[in-house]
């Protein structure tokens, strides 16, 4: 039986950052070009996506461009020739939202649907699967059962985020940004505005008291980071095929040690007579333990996985906590302690949240005897820090430089063979992949006086695989003893690893997309702002499609008052213990119109509890 083919896809802020993930173990990763891709601040020249690819391949792993901003008209012919230029230079698939490029005439790369697609139900990615995309990237919010009735119904590869920020809108429904920034997040430009502060306002219809503050300063739309590590089983057993890690804007710590940490969950599906396999090729081994708790986290939550469960948010502050080391015994005017024995180094950041609700935080500069001592001046008893508080780090020293260094090898298993010819002697090598080679070496045959140290010398120097892509699996020695110059088997073993590595490269095929279908029809007659539509091609791909009314996008045409400019299955009501299916008598204040507020703006809440969703909406 042939294995289900599993793959971890890792994020590529550029092409150190690729290479890093592909070392890590990452069987595929995603970037941007220099253009059209929805994080603006991670674009990358061609050439270096080049190289990537040259990289990647060696492996078998794949690289794939996120193209998945909207498109003006203006634009269109650009898009065009970008991707033409990254098909040339080894790129795997495109990643895209705007449908217009659909109609247009395109090299034969795979086309994936990305998340902004807003890939949700049965017939969003029945449609998607008949228009031609290869692979559809599902929405966040999906749960479990929701997922296995998508794969049920569809033949299409599924991908699904494992790991990383959540955006609280559903992906490609949000234009928040674009209300109070005027920074759209389908343009790749988001300011984030659900990691604001905002205050919660009740509006009361009569009364003396009209409105009601009910929160204030807190970060109520800012949500935990995604952790689906325990999970990645069931999500192979309902149908998911690529397992992948958000974070093409965080540092390279985040990229090595999330990598590691998923390879090796992935890696312990695939035992022996498992029926999952691994989807490139190598072995990687790791320098360090790999712990998501140690590079950026701001808690951890499998978001809607398994339904409404848990706190899914983080109100208090989007910034890193780190992992949770204890808590703060006694202050002194220099140092502190704690309940617990801890590891804390010299140089350790920790942090904890104060009285009043706000992340505060320190460098370590020494530890003495279970004493911590902050850098700087700090009097503690001067401090917002007390007895009972929680302490977190968010910069292990340590961790982190070990991941600064070379913290990963990944190798290819090859075996040698060493054989006597007429001439002299030939070596042998195959790959895991079945790539041979082998390299002559025409000399005079001079027995061995010493066999015993003739053998062990072809042994030494063929076991020398030094910086090379290979590990050696196996060595078969089919020659008598001779002797043969230290340099002449160096010489040969070098020779024999370049020829591999040239052969792996020149063996990797890209795989061209299938052919485009005949427009299916869509499921609707209509489609509103909400479908992104910003140029004429993307109008072209609903009207062939059956579509009579096709609205611009809020990029094109911002619809006015009332808009819904975010759509959440997060919900405020619920997180803060108001929620009317949950509580027959919620708090006062909480059963008038809600608000939210800050410099920002005022906007309205609305909430569907049929669907359990929240919406935002402009006033």
């Amino acid at each position: 039986m042939i294995p289900q083919r599993l793959e971890l896809l890792s994020p590529a802020k550029n092409k150190e950052f690729g290479m890093a993930a592909i070392s890590h173990g990452a069987d595929a990763v995603y970037i941007g070009a220099d253009r059209f891709g929805a994080r603006s601040a991670a674009g990358n020249p061609v050439s270096e996506i080049e190289e990537l690819a040259a990289y990647a391949h060696l492996y078998k792993a794949k690289v794939y461009i996120a193209l998945n901003t909207i498109l003006f008209d203006n634009e269109l012919a650009d898009a065009r020739k970008l991707i033409d230029r990254l098909w040339n230079a080894g790129a795997d698939a495109l990643i895209i939202q705007d449908m217009g490029l659909l109609e247009m005439d395109l090299p034969p790369i795979p086309l994936f649907a990305s998340t902004q697609a807003n890939n949700q139900t049965v017939a969003r990615v029945q449609f998607l699967e008949a228009s031609g995309f290869e692979r559809v990237i599902l929405a966040r919010e999906l749960g479990i059962r929701e997922i296995e009735e998508i794969s049920q119904s569809t033949t299409v590869a599924l991908e699904a985020f494992v790991h990383g920020a959540l955006c609280a809108c559903y992906s490609g429904q949000c234009y928040f940004s674009a209300v109070i920034g005027n920074r759209s997040a389908n343009r790749g430009e988001c300011g984030q505005p659900c990691r604001l502060p905002w205050n919660l306002i009740s509006q009361a219809d009569q009364g003396v008291e009209k409105e009601r503050v009910l929160e204030q300063e807190r970060h109520l739309l800012s949500l935990k980071d995604m952790n689906r590590s325990d999970h990645l089983g069931r999500l192979a057993a309902a149908g998911i095929t690529s397992f992948k890690i958000e974070g093409r804007l965080k540092d390279l710590a985040y990229v090595k040690n999330i990598t590691a940490f998923y390879r090796q969950k992935l890696d312990s599906l695939m035992t022996v007579g498992s029926v999952y396999g691994p989807a490139s090729s190598g072995r990687t081994t790791f320098s360090f333990v790999p712990d998501p708790l140690k590079t950026f986290n701001r808690g951890e939550t499998d978001y809607f996985l398994f339904g409404r469960k848990g706190k899914i948010h983080s109100f208090d502050t989007p910034k890193s906590l780190g992992e949770k080391i204890g808590q703060v015994d006694h202050i002194d005017t220099r140092y502190l302690t704690l309940k617990i024995s801890h590891d804390i180094q010299n140089g350790d950041g920790l942090c904890y949240m104060d009285q009043g609700g706000r992340l505060q935080g320190f460098q370590v500069n020494s530890t003495n005897q279970g004493k911590i001592y902050p850098s700087g001046r700090l009097n503690l008893k001067k401090s917002p820090l007390f007895p009972g508080a929680l302490i977190y780090r968010n910069h292990d020293h340590l961790f982190l430089k070990k991941l600064g260094g070379d913290s990963a090898q990944r190798r290819i298993g090859l075996d040698l063979s060493f054989h006597e010819t007429a001439e002299g002697f030939v070596l042998k090598g195959q790959d895991e992949d079945e790539n041979r080679a082998e390299v002559r070496l025409d000399m005079e045959k001079i027995f061995a006086q010493n066999e015993p140290a003739a053998l062990a010398t072809l042994n030494k120097q063929f076991g020398k695989l030094g910086a090379s892509i290979f590990y050696l699996r196996q060595l078969t020695l089919h020659s008598k003893p001779y002797f043969i110059p230290t340099r002449d088997l160096n010489q040969i073993r070098r020779a024999l690893l370049e020829r591999m590595t040239l052969k792996r490269s020149e063996a990797y095929e890209q795989a061209p997309a299938i052919p485009r279908p005949l427009p299916a029809p869509y499921p609707e007659t209509q489609v509103d702002f909400t479908a992104n539509v910003a140029n004429e091609k993307a109008i072209q791909f609903y009207r062939k499609r059956g579509v009579t009314r096709v609205d611009a996008a809020f990029e094109v045409s911002p619809p006015g008052p009332g808009t819904v400019v975010m759509t959440l299955r997060h919900c405020i009501r619920q997180a803060l213990g108001a929620c009317p299916k949950e509580t027959k008598t919620p708090p006062v204040g909480w059963d008038a119109p809600l608000f939210l507020e800050n410099k920002k703006g005022r906007f309205q809440l609305v909430f569907d509890c049929k669907r359990c969703q929240m919406k935002i909406l402009t006033l």
